[in-house]
């Protein structure tokens, strides 16, 4: 095998990794909800607004 290809080979196989490892420290999620509900959190969904 080349040098080439062993790089090359290396890079396909760390990238997973590396992306992971780039996305980690989220500790919560943003929910959007069309206009005229809010979300609930109990049920995990948008609910209209009563009003």
């Amino acid at each position: 095998m080349t040098i080439k290809t062993l790089l090359t080979a290396a890079a396909l196989a760390v990238a997973p990794f590396a992306v992971t490892a780039a996305c980690t420290g989220h500790s919560e999620a943003k929910v959007s909800c069309a206009a005229g509900t809010v979300f609930d959190a109990a049920t995990g969904t948008c609910k209209v607004i009563s009003g």
